[in-house]
Formats: structure tokens, C-alpha cells, sequence
């Protein structure tokens, strides 16, 4: 499957219908053959080879090349930001704010690594695409940022992340880091779980609060 999970992506509508299902394929293959071989190496061929179908087909649902990058984009951005808000909203009322950056770790990790080629093809490629293919996609990453963002923002009105750092230069730098995975992971040399529960920690034990030392004697 191009897709990382089976399902589709979130925004995609049309039910269930032979011509929606043909959609989402195409979106799956470009998908899965962007998150490999990059913008320039993408070819409505390949895209076709992996879906299993004609290329010309391909034209009935995409005016070009670009505008199914354009979609691919798009898709793995909101569905991250839909992905992040969900398990944001799982957690229990009183969850603290360190909790729930720990959960946007996972969460933005896993989307990433694991659960779908959409947001690894966004990732990697998201210094590659030319700005005119990116104004959705720029409007999608302004949103997921404000959801970091507001977490940071409010771990360290909270006191749970050190008073004397700058929440948006936080923000970009953990992000950043995160993003990164995408480029060096590598499942055959560490599990998904390692690499999870390390980035938790460095988040965690680099911005939580100094602790006071006794003054020397």
C-alpha cells in the first residue's frame, strides 16, 4: 500500500465510490513515490506504475504533474495537524502542559515515520517545491505551528519549561529537529519506540526547569 495506514487521507471526500477510490490511489501512489524519490524525480509514470493504472488516467483527476504534488502537499500537512489535535484531545482534562508536548512528540514522530507517506513526501520535500505549489500547504504548517506553539506558550506559563527561553524559537528548533527524522531514520538500525521515547527526553529534561543546587559550604 502507498500509504503508511490504510486509511485515506482526512479531508478526502466522495464516499465510496469507484471514482473516489480511484482518487485516493492516485494520491497514495504520488504519495508514496514522492516520499521516495523527491519532487524532481516524481514522474506521473511512476506514480501510474504504482497504482496500477494508465497514466492518461491519471490527467482525469489531476490537470497535471504539479497539481497532484500540489495535493499530496497539502494532505500531509492537514492530516498531521488533524492527527496532533486528535490525540491532544484524547488526553484526560487535567493533563499537564509537559504532557502534552511529550504527546505531540509521539504524535508528530509517528505521523512522520510510520503512519503516512503524505506527511514524509511534505517533509522531505518541502524545500523543494516551487511557492507557488505551497500557499495551502504554507496555511496548514502556520496552523500546526500555533498547536506547538500554544503548548510551549503555556508549559512555561505553567513553570513546567524554564522561564528563560523564547517559546517560538523553542518551537522551531524542537520541530526542526523532529523534521529531520524523517531524513536519517532508519528502522533496520533502531525501533520507532527508541527514537520516540528519546526525543521525549531530550525535550523534556532540556526545558524543564533548573533545579536549585545547596550553596556550597
Amino acid at each position: 500500500m502507498a500509504r503508511k495506514a490504510g486509511t485515506p487521507p482526512s479531508h478526502v471526500e466522495g464516499g465510496d465510490s469507484k471514482s473516489h477510490r480511484t482518487r485516493t490511489r492516485i494520491l497514495d501512489a504520488a504519495a508514496h513515490v514522492l516520499s521516495v524519490k523527491g519532487f524532481a524525480g516524481t514522474r506521473l509514470t511512476d506514480v501510474a506504475e504504482y497504482a496500477q493504472l494508465q497514466a492518461p488516467a491519471i490527467y482525469y483527476y489531476f490537470p497535471s504533474r504539479e497539481d497532484l504534488i500540489e495535493e499530496v502537499m497539502f494532505c500531509g500537512i492537514s492530516d498531521m495537524r488533524l492527527h496532533l489535535q486528535r490525540k491532544l484531545d484524547e488526553l484526560p482534562p487535567d493533563a499537564t502542559a509537559m504532557e502534552k508536548i511529550m504527546t505531540a512528540v509521539d504524535s508528530h514522530l509517528r505521523h512522520e515515520l510510520e503512519l503516512s507517506d503524505y506527511t514524509t513526501a511534505s517533509i522531505r520535500n518541502s524545500g523543494q517545491i516551487p511557492e507557488h505549489l505551497r500557499t495551502r500547504q504554507k496555511e496548514e504548517e502556520a496552523a500546526y505551528g500555533r498547536i506547538w506553539q500554544r503548548l510551549f506558550t503555556d508549559a512555561i506559563a505553567d513553570g513546567e519549561i524554564r522561564a528563560d527561553v523564547d517559546a517560538r524559537l523553542t518551537r522551531l528548533l524542537v520541530m526542526g529537529a523532529l523534521n529531520w527524522a524523517a531524513e536519517w531514520w532508519d528502522p533496520s538500525r533502531g525501533t520507532l519506540d527508541g527514537v520516540v521515547r528519546t526525543a521525549q527526553t531530550l525535550v523534556q529534561t532540556g526545558l524543564s526547569p533548573l533545579r536549585a543546587t545547596p550553596q556550597s559550604q
